[in-house]
């Protein structure tokens, strides 16, 4: 109900438009008589259509895609992953580089095995975790044909042994990653076939005490890792533990 005068409330009911129509004429008939507050009252007025032309300015502006909540959260997810993927870099150039010369003070000294965290080409099992499993950094290359990936191989390392043939498997090198360890260079070829299982060979030289591996094999959780050397380099084949997997790891012959 408007009072006489009408009170503020009721002025501001008027700015916007929440009066009933015989209430409009009541404040009308008011303000034709109190030039002053019509004034006051206009100033309102024109302040709600501003505000008004604002946010119906702002509603159609098109719509920012950095914006969208899975647009952020895979944003989010992306830094993670950059920042576990350069933490994990880390451990292959600094932490893992050191199992060399461990490796070659147990040879040499007759010692007992080493714990499994020392065991042999501990950094393919981890490069094979990090880039086949978990999927961190996209590949430095990728390769259409298996002469292709052949090729990048030669390019750093140079006489080394030919990329092992897994087609009558139904597996192909599809990508290549340049790695560094304390041995020096190291590079992982990732093999997939056409389920999207992936397998992957892993070349690294043996490092300055020249630790060359015998053929053997081991497993760590949910991997085995086929390893052994060649001339001026050691190799290993990593894939799940999975019967397919392990079967055709046992028949590779190197």
């Amino acid at each position: 109900m408007i009072t006489t005068p009408p009170s503020e409330r009721d002025l501001h009911a008027y700015v916007d438009h929440a009066l009933n129509e015989t209430e409009r004429q009541q404040i009308d008939l008011y303000l034709q008589a109190h030039p002053e507050v019509a004034a006051r009252v206009h100033a309102w007025q024109q302040d709600a259509q501003a505000l008004r032309t604002a946010l119906q300015a702002s509603l159609q502006q098109p719509s920012n895609p950095a914006l969208d909540p899975a647009a952020i959260r895979q944003r989010i997810q992306h830094r993670t992953r950059q920042h576990w993927a350069s933490v994990a870099l880390l451990v292959l150039a600094v932490g893992i580089g050191g199992l060399g010369g461990w490796q070659a003070r147990q040879m040499t000294l007759g010692a007992e095995p080493l714990a499994s965290s020392a065991l042999p080409m501990t950094d393919a099992l981890v490069a094979h975790r990090m880039f086949a499993q978990e999927g961190f950094l996209p590949a430095d290359y990728s390769g259409q044909q298996k002469n292709d990936v052949q090729d990048w191989v030669d390019r750093y390392f140079r006489q080394a042994e030919r990329l092992p043939d897994l087609s009558a498997a139904g597996f192909q090198p599809v990508s290549c990653r340049l790695l560094a360890t304390d041995q020096g260079a190291a590079a992982m070829v990732m093999y997939e076939d056409g389920q999207g299982q992936r397998i992957s060979f892993y070349i690294r030289p043996p490092g300055p005490h020249n630790t060359l591996l015998a053929k053997g094999s081991r497993r760590q959780g949910d991997l085995q890792a086929l390893y052994w050397s060649g001339p001026g380099y050691n190799y290993a084949m990593v894939g799940t533990t999975d019967a397919p997997t392990t079967r055709l790891l046992n028949t590779l012959r190197f």
